[in-house]
């Protein structure tokens, strides 16, 4: 199984770094990496030039070379050989689950099979879901970085395909300091970035767990043939973002807030956030309104608050707009609501 994609295919910011990991696997194996750099068209000088990247499309030749050329998908990683297909055998163990949740515990408990010298595990605890990667022997320092971000991002990629949509990160956590293309992390995790930690993971929303799985064997076997793109670039769609919107903006005590907060608020541009919700039949208006409509109706229920008041708390200007609002959302007014004990 092809390396996730990082970036775009088209666009050299994938850390030379990681290809230098690659050669080292080689080295390991005492094989010659020439024809795997070619086939990425890689220049063997541009290996030691400071601040050199690569594309995700080059990225993904070189591993693919890589991994069948030396019989391992852990490039020399760990104390023993992945062979080729090893990771499509966790694809396929987990693919009948139910759900996500079960899918991750199966990867989790089959990638013991492939190696002892790390272990996956999937945590959940006050409404939050996190993987968790921990280190029985000491990795080589050549290494190091790459198979804990490979680890994740194997999963990761898969977990999107599985249930057909973008799992987004609430955080990610790395065991050695911040490296010099630091850049690079927040295009390969998104949510907010941890480096010194105790060990490597990443976090998201735990209903992300209750997914069903979306896919079967003949979609396996396409999506195997050429993994990178399937598992990562394709996943503008979340299946929980509406879910997420709503709730922030019920959350917010001054009303909803603009796209731009709310976008930050969830890793994303406010043009990606707006792009989203369209593909989910919906928009941020339509959202704000049935917030507005909800604490609108429950204050007018459980209050005796001045109408202009309301209006305020739920983000509208005056009491004017406020009433014509609801009336457009209801059929009656404000005050006619209320004592209609609706």
């Amino acid at each position: 199984m092809p390396a996730p994609a990082f970036l775009r295919p088209g666009r050299a910011a994938t850390p030379m770094a990681f290809v230098q990991a690659i050669v080292q696997g080689y080295a390991r194996y005492g094989v010659d990496p020439a024809a795997a750099l070619a086939q990425a068209q890689i220049a063997p000088q541009e290996l030691a030039r400071a601040g050199a990247r690569v594309t995700a499309a080059q990225f993904e030749a070189l591993n693919a070379h890589a991994m069948q050329e030396l019989d391992d998908e852990a490039l020399g990683w760990f104390s023993r050989r992945l062979p080729w297909g090893s990771h499509g055998m966790l694809c396929r163990a987990s693919l009948t689950s139910p759900d996500l949740g079960v899918a991750i515990k199966r990867w989790c408990r089959h990638h013991r099979l492939l190696t002892e010298d790390i272990t996956l595990e999937l945590q959940v605890a006050d409404g939050i879901a996190t993987v968790a990667v921990t280190e029985h022997r000491a990795l080589d320092p050549a290494f190091r970085e790459f198979c804990l971000v490979s680890t994740l991002r194997f999963l990761h990629g898969y977990a999107c395909w599985a249930i057909d949509s973008r799992i987004s990160l609430r955080a990610a956590s790395f065991p050695f300091a911040p490296p010099p293309h630091r850049d690079a992390y927040p295009l390969m995790f998104t949510g907010d970035l941890h480096f010194d930690a105790e060990r490597a993971s990443y976090s998201f929303d735990e209903r992300y767990l209750a997914l069903p799985m979306q896919r079967d064997e003949a979609a396996l076997r396409t999506m195997l043939r050429r993994a990178l793109p399937l598992t990562v670039l394709q996943y503008r769609r979340d299946r929980l973002l509406g879910q997420r919107v709503r709730e922030l903006l019920s959350a917010r005590a001054g009303g909803p807030g603009t796209g731009e907060a709310l976008a930050a608020q969830l890793h994303l541009s406010s043009r990606t956030l707006h792009r989203q919700l369209s593909e989910e039949g919906t928009s941020l208006q339509a959202l704000k309104d049935e917030v507005r409509r909800e604490q609108a109706i429950d204050q007018l229920r459980r209050t005796t608050r001045p109408i202009k008041q309301i209006a305020l708390a739920v983000g509208f200007r005056n009491e004017k707009s406020f009433s014509r609002a609801f009336r457009g959302w209801t059929g009656v007014a404000p005050g006619a609501f209320r004592q209609e004990g609706r």
